[in-house]
C-alpha cells in the first residue's frame, strides 16, 4: 500500500476490541439498543478492513443478572402463564431472541455472550473473583452500611425494582420512583422515597440497615482528573462526555430551595462544617459545600429529619460492588461479608473481558491471549454506550481498571495491566421528537418492527448518519407516523436512497454498458491520475472521520463521492464516441466504484459484498485496506479474471423493502 502522502494518517492499534452496551436479560431490543449496536458494528467492520479481521474482536451480550430480570420473571410467574422452570431459562430465552434480532440487522459479533450462561458465565465468575481480589490488594475496598427496604409480610429484603413510590426530587415528572432512583434517572437515598409500596405485598416496607462491599471511588479524583485531561486533547474524544465527567470531580454539594431557608437557618449549626456559596437575593436555591462525602451524608440525614427538602450535586461516591440478591454473580467472601453477589453494574463493566476470554478460548487461543487486546500498548478497546451510562463506564470503570494495577496506578502501565478504554457515548434518540422509554408512557418501537418497513441496510445507514456523538437526534420513521404524508420522502430512507437510487444507478449503468460494448469483460486501460487523487482524498477523509467516530461526516464523504461518480459518467459519456474512449471512461468509473464499495462495506455489508461478487472480486481482497490505494484492475487480476457476472435488467444490488415497493406502486397509481 502506498503510504507516501503529505497528509498525516491516523494511527490504529494492532489489536482491537469493540464493545456495545448490553441489553438486560428481561427484554428484547428497542431503538436505543440499535443506536449503540449498529454504530459499534460499523466501527468493528471498519477496523477489520483497516487492520485485519483476525486482529479485531467485537463482543457484547445479555446482561443476565440484576433486579429487572428478577422482577420481570416474578411477574410472569404471578400471572400464572410462565413457561420457564427458573429465571435462568427465562433469561436464556431472551438471550436467544436478542441474538436472532441482531443477526437480522447484520451485526457481526465475534461473540454475543451471556453473563450467567454456559462457558461465558463460568469465565465471568472467574473474572469477577480476579477483579475483586486485585482491588482488595490495592486497598481500595471497604464495607459500608446503607438503608434497604424489607417486606415484613414476605420476610425478605426487596431489590430496587420491588419498591414503587414517588420520586422525591422537586418538580420531577417521573412516572415511577424505585428504591433509590426514578425511571428518569434521578438518584436519592431510599429513606427519601415518597409513599413506598412493596410490589410483593402491596404494603409499606420497612427500612433496615445492610452492609455491602464498596470500591472507594471517592479517593480516585486526582488520577481520574489526570485521565480526563489526557483524553480531552485527543481528536476522537467526545466533548460532552468530558464536560459531564468533570462535574463528578466537584466537592460534595447540597442544594436547598428558598422556601426552606428559614428551617435551614434554625438547624444549620447542627450540620458538619460547610461553606455556603455566594448567591444573589432572588436565587431560587442556596448551595452548601462540604470537604468530605461523609460530612455531606451526615448533613443529608439531619435535613431529612427536619423535613427540609434538598438535592445533592454530582460528586464521586463509593461505588457499590455487592448486594444480597440471589440472582447475581457470586462475590468471594471477604471483609466479613459472606454469600453476597455482585451488584449488576460493576460485573457488567467487566463482562466484555469475560466475553473476550470466552471467544479466544473458543477459537483455541492461549488463556493469556486476551491481554494482547486489553493489557498492551498495541491493543485498544472501543466501547459504545448511551450517555446515561457515562458515569459507570467513565469514572467508575476507569478507576477500577487503574487500581487493578495496585496501590499506585499509572495511566500508562507496563504490559499485563489493563489499559484505559476509549468511550464512545451517544446522545438520546428522540422518537417522534420525544424521549421514549421502555418504562415510561411513550414506548420506543421494538427493533424488529423496523424490518417490516425498512431493510437492515437502510436502518444501518440512517443510524450512521445521525450526529448522535454531539446531539440528541429525532427518529421519525414515516411508517410509524399515522399523520405522515406518504407522498413525501420518508426520513428513515433519506440516506438509504444513496444506495437504492444513486449507487444502484451507476452500478447498473456500468454493468449494462460493459455487457453491451465489451461482452461483459472489463477493458484494458490506465486509471487517470486525477481520478486516483479524487479516490485518495475520499479515502483519507473517510479514514479520519471514522477514526474520530464522526460517523455523520464519514457518511457525508461517501454521499458526495458516490454522487460525483454519477456526475462524472453523465458528463464524460457524451464524449466517449470511440471504443478506446469508452474503455477509458469504464476503467476510471470502475476505479471509483472500487473505492466507494470499500468505504461502504462496513455500513452496507450485504450489498457491497454482492457488488464485489458480480465484479469478480474476492471480498478478502477488495475490502482489505492494504489494497485500497491500488488500481482496481491490479486487485482484480489477482482473481485471474475480468469477466463480470451477468446483470439482469432492473436488477438492484441494494434493495427496498416490500412495504416500500408496494407504497411506490400505490403512489404511481
Amino acid at each position: 500500500m502506498n503510504e507516501n502522502f503529505t497528509r498525516p494518517r491516523p494511527n490504529f492499534p494492532k489489536k482491537a476490541v469493540v464493545t456495545s452496551g448490553m441489553p438486560y436479560g428481561n427484554k428484547l431490543l428497542h431503538i436505543g439498543h440499535l443506536g449503540m449496536t449498529i454504530r459499534a458494528d460499523i466501527y468493528a467492520r471498519f477496523l477489520r478492513d483497516r487492520i485485519g479481521k483476525d486482529n479485531v474482536i467485537y463482543v457484547s451480550g445479555t446482561d443476565c443478572y440484576g433486579s429487572p430480570a428478577v422482577e420481570s420473571f416474578r411477574k410472569l410467574q404471578e400471572e400464572g402463564n410462565c413457561p420457564f422452570e427458573n429465571i435462568s431459562q427465562y433469561v436464556e430465552h431472551n438471550h436467544v431472541l436478542q441474538k436472532q434480532i441482531f443477526d437480522k440487522f447484520n451485526i457481526s459479533f465475534n461473540l454475543y455472550g451471556a453473563s450467567a450462561l454456559g462457558r461465558c458465565g463460568q469465565i465471568h465468575n472467574e473474572v469477577g473473583k480476579w477483579f475483586v481480589e486485585k482491588l482488595a490488594k490495592a486497598n481500595m475496598l471497604s464495607v459500608h452500611s446503607s438503608w434497604q427496604f424489607y417486606d415484613e409480610k414476605h420476610g425478605c429484603l426487596l431489590n430496587g425494582r420491588q419498591v414503587i413510590g414517588k420520586c422525591p426530587i422537586e418538580n420531577c415528572q417521573s412516572e415511577k420512583g424505585y428504591a433509590d432512583e426514578c425511571d428518569l434517572g434521578h438518584q436519592y437515598l431510599p429513606q427519601d422515597l415518597i409513599d413506598p409500596v412493596s410490589t410483593l405485598s402491596g404494603e409499606k416496607p420497612k427500612l433496615v440497615k445492610i452492609e455491602n462491599l464498596y470500591f472507594d471511588l471517592e479517593k480516585c479524583t486526582d488520577i481520574l482528573n489526570e485521565w480526563i485531561n489526557s483524553i480531552d486533547r485527543q481528536s476522537d474524544t467526545c466533548k460532552f462526555m468530558v464536560k459531564e465527567i468533570r462535574e463528578f470531580f466537584k466537592k460534595p454539594e447540597i442544594y436547598i430551595k428558598r422556601e426552606y431557608f428559614d428551617k435551614f437557618d434554625a438547624i444549620k449549626d447542627t450540620l458538619p462544617a460547610f461553606e455556603k456559596l455566594a448567591t444573589n437575593e432572588k436565587a431560587p436555591s442556596m448551595t452548601i459545600v462540604f470537604d468530605k462525602l461523609e460530612m455531606r451524608e451526615k448533613a443529608c440525614e439531619i435535613l431529612a429529619q427536619n423535613n427540609i427538602r434538598y438535592r445533592t450535586g454530582k460528586t464521586l461516591t463509593p461505588f457499590r460492588l455487592t448486594g444480597d440478591i440471589a440472582w447475581g454473580a457470586p462475590c468471594p467472601d471477604m471483609y466479613g461479608l459472606k454469600n453476597q453477589t455482585f451488584y449488576v453494574w460493576p460485573e457488567s463493566l467487566w463482562a466484555p473481558i469475560s466475553f473476550s476470554k470466552a471467544y479466544l478460548e473458543q477459537i483455541g487461543k492461549d488463556e493469556n491471549e486476551w491481554k494482547k487486546y486489553w493489557c498492551s500498548d498495541d491493543g485498544q478497546v472501543y466501547q459504545f454506550l448511551g450517555e446515561d451510562n457515562i458515569y459507570f463506564y467513565g469514572p467508575a470503570q476507569q478507576a477500577m481498571w487503574l487500581y487493578s494495577q495496585g496501590e499506585n496506578p499509572a495511566l500508562h502501565p507496563d504490559d499485563d495491566n489493563l489499559r484505559i478504554t476509549k468511550i464512545n457515548p451517544i446522545k438520546s434518540i428522540l422518537y417522534m421528537d420525544k424521549k421514549a422509554s421502555s418504562s415510561g408512557q411513550i414506548k420506543p418501537p421494538m427493533a424488529e418492527e423496523f424490518l417490516k418497513y425498512y431493510t437492515s441496510e437502510q436502518v444501518r445507514i440512517h443510524f450512521l448518519a445521525m450526529n448522535l456523538g454531539s446531539n440528541n437526534v429525532s427518529l421519525n420513521p414515516q411508517a410509524f407516523d399515522p399523520d405522515a404524508n406518504k407522498n413525501e420522502i420518508d426520513p428513515m430512507t433519506s440516506e438509504g436512497n444513496l444506495l437504492t437510487n444513486v449507487y444502484n444507478r451507476i452500478l447498473r449503468t456500468i454493468f449494462y454498458s460493459t455487457q453491451k460494448h465489451f461482452d461483459g469483460i472489463i477493458p484494458d486501460g490506465i486509471v487517470n491520475d486525477d481520478i486516483r487523487e479524487i479516490c485518495k482524498k475520499a479515502i483519507l477523509d473517510y479514514e479520519r472521520f471514522m477514526q474520530d467516530k464522526k460517523f455523520h461526516q464519514a457518511y457525508g464523504t461517501i454521499d458526495v463521492f458516490i454522487r460525483n461518480i454519477n456526475k462524472y459518467w453523465v458528463k464524460e459519456i457524451a464524449n466517449a464516441v470511440t471504443e478506446e474512449s469508452l474503455a477509458k471512461l469504464t476503467v476510471n468509473t470502475m476505479q471509483m466504484i472500487f473505492t466507494a464499495n470499500a468505504l461502504l462495506h462496513p455500513i452496507a455489508p450485504v450489498g457491497t459484498e454482492n457488488v464485489a461478487d458480480y465484479i469478480g472480486l474476492d471480498k478478502n481482497l477488495c475490502f482489505d485496506w492494504q489494497y485500497i490505494f491500488d488500481d482496481f484492475y491490479k486487485v482484480l487480476d489477482k482473481t485471474k479474471s475480468r469477466k463480470l457476472k451477468f446483470l439482469k435488467e432492473k436488477e438492484d444490488f441494494f434493495k427496498r423493502s416490500q412495504y416500500q415497493l408496494d407504497l411506490l406502486t400505490s403512489n404511481n397509481d
